[in-house]
């Protein structure tokens, strides 16, 4: 069974939107007082912001229900092949084992 991702935009544009998404994170933190010099390693890239914006709206499409896994493997890999420009990042992603506050956590179903 392929799980298709539906292109609903262009590369440049999600990469707009997470760049959007990744100043609010930064100004929200600056705001609550963080040190920037503390947290700038540990916010996600904008090419990881948008495999996560992707692999959001493909857990939206299956009513919500969170990936085990093997699921979680074959969506994002099923990003890097809509998505050629991102399959580095998506094989960092699937092979890093640091545990930032941003990872998700799948829960292992099978």
């Amino acid at each position: 069974m392929t799980e298709s991702i539906p292109r609903r935009a262009s590369l440049e544009v999600l990469r707009a939107e997470a760049s959007d998404e990744l100043a609010v994170l930064i100004q929200e933190r600056l705001r609550g007082g963080e040190d920037p010099w503390e947290f700038m390693e540990d916010l996600p890239s904008i090419d990881e912001l948008v495999v996560f914006l992707l692999r959001a709206e493909n857990i939206k499409a299956n009513d919500g229900v969170r990936p085990n896994s093997a699921r979680h493997y074959r969506v994002l890999r099923q990003i890097a092949l809509e998505y050629p420009e991102l399959t580095k990042t998506v094989w960092g992603m699937l092979g890093e084992r640091r545990h930032r506050r941003w990872d998700p956590t799948v829960a292992d179903a099978s």
